[in-house]
């Protein structure tokens, strides 16, 4: 059981190294690519980012639909990999073909713009859904879990931040060997498709999925869906906070390219920046089981909100043009939001606990489409806020060689309140719904388990 446990540990947390590259190429540089690489119009782009924030909101309201699709999944390889394999394929396909110049033009581009953003959606939700939603069957252990979660978020955020520290230098590099700054994107799209497919093969082939829970499975009906969401109190409270949370943070992270160019006044220190970024939090998520030993979760979360505030603060007043003060701000934000991030993923593991305690059926994929519904929510709203902003604070009429010269003192201002101040009231809020409401502590959660045992529902687990 140890070895399994292990070994699962390891090829679940490797499938998420490229999912996040893509997810983040996706959310985080898309307008940018649109903007600085391609340089659509403005009506276009109007177009373009109205859309991008409806089909946001859109793919998320339907990520309960999928996960209800995935929980009523009965085949021979389970109900996780299939979707996991399905939507991995197409997330690829979708991905190349965003970035593909098929030189087209005003409604024809945002035509076939819309076509291919809309079913790289619908690819990306049904293996996110189904990969995160395994996680809670590999163990009942909290600390296992956890143990689980850090190495996956660990992995994906080792994606995510080769993208942010590595996609301008490397995609102008390619774009020197390959004819234009437009195909370096491409060739850039193609190779982090190219790591998921690998990773998410590592998880199809790698993990061992133990079958723990008894007794007779149970299919939930369409009608029942809305139900499983709003009577899982639990669930309904972490989703709020979630994505408040979300809202902020992907405001901050989507605006760092444009800070460094237009209001820091060095593009190239953003990838510095990000680099930096990336190791503190990396190196944060790898140390978090040693302070989960000494502390509980509460503490911890409060800790991290606490630091991230701090990191904002200093953020906000901090003279631009100073790196140290900025880096440490960074640095203080993203230590926090951290270990945010993973506690965050434990309490949507524990709902579904939760759920099956309180309302007698196990809904993995329903509770955890509620993650993706949460990001696209969150990034649809921080997308919208930059896109706006861009626009109408005029970075988008500035010449690719502009800097902050050529931005106005409102526009300054307005940068700095939307990636910022916004950001910092999201997530106080955020934590004041979770800090009233959130009630499964350690102490509850072993009276959920002992329960679903008593029941013949839930057998032992060795090594939890």
């Amino acid at each position: 059981m140890g070895t399994d446990l292990k070994r699962n540990r390891l090829t679940f947390g490797l499938g998420t190294i490229g999912r996040d590259m893509i997810y983040s190429l996706i959310s985080m540089f898309l307008i940018y690519y649109l903007t600085v690489v391609i340089d659509l119009p403005t009506a276009t782009m109007w177009w373009v980012a109205g859309f991008i924030l409806v089909a946001r909101v859109f793919d998320a309201l339907t990520d309960p639909v999928m996960g209800f699709i995935v929980d009523n999944t009965n085949t021979r390889w389970g109900k996780f990999k299939p979707w996991i394999a399905l939507g991995a394929t197409a997330t690829a396909v979708f991905t190349v073909l965003l970035f593909t110049d098929f030189g087209l033009e005003g409604a024809a581009f945002v035509v076939m713009f819309a076509v291919l953003y809309f079913f790289w959606g619908i690819g990306f939700t049904a293996n996110d859904i189904s990969y995160w939603s395994m996680l809670p069957s590999l163990s009942t252990g909290q600390k296992e879990r956890e143990k689980i979660g850090a190495v996956a978020r660990i992995c994906a955020n080792g994606g995510m931040f080769f993208v942010v520290a590595g996609i301008m230098p490397l995609t102008a590099m390619l774009g020197r060997n390959f004819g234009g700054l437009q195909q370096g994107w491409f060739v850039f799209a193609i190779i982090v498709t190219v790591i998921m497919l690998g990773g998410q093969c590592i998880t199809l082939f790698g993990v061992r999925e133990p079958r723990r829970f008894s007794g007779k499975r149970q299919s939930t009906s369409l009608r029942e869906l809305l139900r499983v969401i709003y009577k899982n109190d639990q669930l309904f409270v972490t989703a709020i906070a979630m994505s408040l949370f979300m809202i902020g943070y992907v405001t901050t992270t989507s605006f760092g390219p444009f800070f460094f160019r237009f209001v820091y006044g060095n593009a190239e220190m953003f990838s510095i920046f990000a680099l930096i970024l990336g190791v503190t939090q990396i190196t944060s998520l790898a140390v978090f089981p040693l302070f989960s030993k000494r502390f509980d979760r509460k503490t911890l979360y409060t800790a991290a909100i606490a630091l991230i505030t701090v990191g904002y603060l200093v953020f906000f007043f901090a003279p631009v043009y100073t790196m140290p003060f900025i880096a440490t701000a960074g640095v203080l934000i993203f230590v926090g939001q951290s270990f945010v991030q993973l506690l965050m993923l434990m309490f949507l593991a524990d709902s579904v606990d939760y759920g099956h305690w309180k309302l007698g059926k196990r809904n993995d994929s329903i509770t955890f489409s509620l993650q993706p519904l949460i990001n696209k929510m969150g990034g649809a709203i921080a997308s919208g806020v930059v896109s706006f902003v861009v626009i109408l604070s005029g970075i988008h009429g500035i010449a690719a060689d502009g800097g902050p010269e050529d931005v106005s003192e409102e526009g300054m201002v307005m940068i700095r309140i939307a990636m910022l101040l916004f950001p910092l009231v999201c997530i106080v809020v955020s934590y004041v719904i979770w800090r009233s409401k959130y009630k499964i502590d350690g102490v509850f959660y072993d009276k959920i388990l002992s329960d679903l045992r008593e029941r013949g529902e839930l057998k032992d687990e060795a090594g939890s």
